[in-house]
């Protein structure tokens, strides 16, 4: 009796801890490596040499490009904090010869008209003939399908050198905003100014260039002159603002301003907009982030949160090259309705992934 009672005694405690132990395997197995169980986190830099990044959003899946020189690729994942893991699909490599054979920079992907469209820079190595070009694909998935060089964009009515197209719709037009030159070729003028213009479709320029944007602040001039890498970002409550790059990319005080489009404001009109004097967001020595800029956005998955992606150097000096990594943190509002970025998050802090991952 005393015998039975015993293993009685034990069969009570050991059933229980036979299914917990079988639980909390089952729990370690489903987490990810480097996940705690109680939040998850991850560290930037999320990708190395990975300059110009851009992320498009579509449903549940985010698209995510950077400039590789000689080809584009496009990485989809459904966590942005595990972009490493998203194997990149090449969907364009630069012909052998012509004016998109060289310096494929800055690629954005956009879904316009119930078709995808990549916009590029394309050079055939000499610096005077950088131009803008744009990819189209009717695929569902544009890691799928074929893609079509729809050509070059032309600015009208003179053709200028131009860099880091970036399209938004205002009401029911298609516009797009880049860098640019105020020259066609034969000029030292390295000022880089934004342009903007209205389109007749997602690979068409109907003019006039209008110069919204000139590099007119000390902090916008470091190196030379420069606005460039112009990117939409609209407020909660609908105001629309383009946060673009300042000064040489090469320089470590390279960083992000801001413009606003006043109300019903028409974008055609330079009057409309209003640059901040200041810059928004800028390196940080103790974060290693250097010459930060070129930036994009984009919502968590559950689409509470605002998150920046960005590229940075981890060391000072490092210049406008394949050290710069790619970062990605959240941002707030203030009460006007003005983004608030705050500083570059250190490199190996851990950081909360973005909401719903």
């Amino acid at each position: 009796m005393i015998i039975r009672s015993l293993c009685r005694a034990v069969l009570v405690w050991c059933i229980p801890l036979l299914f917990i132990n079988a639980s909390c395997k089952k729990e370690a197995k489903n987490q990810l490596p480097g996940v705690t169980e109680q939040t998850a986190r991850f560290t930037n830099p999320l990708l190395e040499s990975a300059p110009d990044p851009w992320v498009f959003q579509k449903d549940s899946v985010y698209y995510y490009l950077h400039t590789l020189g000689n080809r584009i690729e496009i990485r989809k994942t459904g966590k942005m904090s595990r972009l490493k893991d998203a194997v990149p699909v090449t969907v364009f490599n630069a012909p052998a010869s012509g004016g998109n054979s060289r310096d494929i920079w800055a690629p954005e992907l956009f879904f316009l008209n119930g078709k995808w469209y990549i916009y590029y820079t394309g050079s055939d190595g000499n610096d005077r003939e950088h131009r803008m070009w744009v990819l189209e694909n009717a695929s569902p998935d544009p890691t799928q399908g074929t893609w079509i060089d729809k050509g070059r964009l032309v600015t009208q009515p003179t053709d200028l050198w131009s860099i880091d197209a970036t399209i938004f719709q205002q009401d029911t037009t298609l516009y797009m905003i880049w860098s640019g030159r105020p020259f066609a070729g034969g000029n030292d003028d390295l000022t880089q100014n934004l342009y903007i213009s209205r389109m007749s479709n997602p690979y068409t320029l109907t003019g006039p260039t209008v110069k919204m944007a000139a590099p007119e602040n000390e902090w916008e001039k470091r190196g030379f002159p420069v606005n460039e890498g112009p990117e939409i970002l609209r407020s909660p409550s609908g105001k629309t603002f383009v946060v673009y790059s300042g000064s040489y990319c090469g320089d470590d005080r390279y960083g992000l301003g801001l413009i606003s489009l006043k109300e019903a404001g028409d974008p055609m009109d330079v009057k409309s907009w209003t640059k901040m004097p200041t810059p928004v967001f800028t390196g940080l020595a103790s974060a290693n982030a250097f010459g930060v800029g070129h930036n994009g956005f984009f919502k968590s998955k559950d689409g509470k949160e605002d998150w920046i992606i960005y590229h940075a150097n981890s060391a000072a000096g490092q210049g406008c090259g394949n050290a710069r990594n790619v970062r990605i943190q959240k941002f707030s509002w203030n009460a006007d309705g003005l983004p608030v970025f705050g500083e570059p998050v250190a490199t190996g802090l851990a950081i909360t992934v973005p909401s719903g991952e």
